[in-house]
């Protein structure tokens, strides 16, 4: 069994929408992407080379973002960047349903609905799976309680508007802390597994406590 990990930039206030440039995703008018550039320095580039070199063994993505990577990855054809070969030569699966044939290399589209063909997944698989932006996907893992790691970069920046890592209807779940570092421009790396389910309690005593 496979142990699926979501990693996502995100802003303070949650956004995951459009990091990477101005017209990566519009939708509902959004006018801030590339948000995440001012912040991607060499710190940066060496985790997520590291995040890809020693973590990622499959790749997991939604069909926005699988048209994104599929349109840019393929023509990096750099020995010495370690993170192209690695995307151009992994297992890679989509969820979509209006994807008919996958050009990438080693692609493979995911048949049925989404959480049922990666609870299979996760099933057959080995090793780790690993999901990069692909907001409307990640509500649809979290809502059925499938990711079981978390690896936020945080950039400190406030947008206020944009599609959120999080939204109504997650699966309630706790998460421990296992890794935190900061980049030399502030944005904030953390590491949160699964810890089970949410434990609750009161500061307020009753009359006999």
């Amino acid at each position: 069994m496979s142990k699926l990990i979501v990693t996502v930039f995100v802003t303070l206030d949650g956004v995951m929408q459009a990091p990477g440039g101005p017209g990566e995703d519009v939708d509902a008018g959004f006018e801030h992407g590339g948000w995440l550039v001012p912040y991607a320095d060499d710190d940066f580039g060496a985790l997520m080379t590291r995040i890809f070199e020693e973590t990622a063994d499959h790749l997991l993505l939604g069909r926005r973002t699988y048209d994104i990577f599929a349109s840019y990855w393929p023509r990096v054809t750099d020995e010495n960047n370690p993170i192209a070969v690695k995307l151009n030569a992994m297992p890679k699966y989509v969820a979509s349903r209006t994807l008919r044939a996958l050009e990438w290399h080693n692609s493979h589209l995911l048949e049925g609905e989404a959480a049922e063909s990666i609870a299979r997944l996760k099933d057959e698989l080995d090793g780790v799976i690993m999901t990069q932006g692909s907001s409307d996907l990640i509500r649809t893992l979290q809502r059925h309680d499938l990711v079981d790691e978390y690896r936020l970069l945080i950039s400190p920046v406030i947008l206020g508007t944009g599609k959120r890592l999080f939204s109504d209807g997650a699966a309630p779940t706790a998460w421990t802390l296992t890794e935190s570092h900061a980049s030399g421009t502030g944005m904030q790396y953390c590491v949160y597994e699964k810890a089970g389910k949410p434990a609750y309690g009161t500061f307020v005593q009753d009359e006999q406590g």
